[in-house]
């Protein structure tokens, strides 16, 4: 897994934009790995 860091200067728009970006890769990443453990013979080819 990459990790990137940073500091940021922006407005308060650019910020809930980015929280809501990071919320929706967060939800699919769970959503990816809850299928995969639940289900049985699910591929790396299937979370795709």
């Amino acid at each position: 897994m990459l990790i990137y860091e940073d500091k940021l200067d922006g407005s308060k728009a650019q910020f809930a934009a980015i929280e809501e970006a990071i919320r929706t890769t967060q939800f699919i990443r769970n959503t990816c790995l809850r299928l995969w453990m639940d289900a049985r013979g699910v591929s790396r080819n299937d979370l795709q």
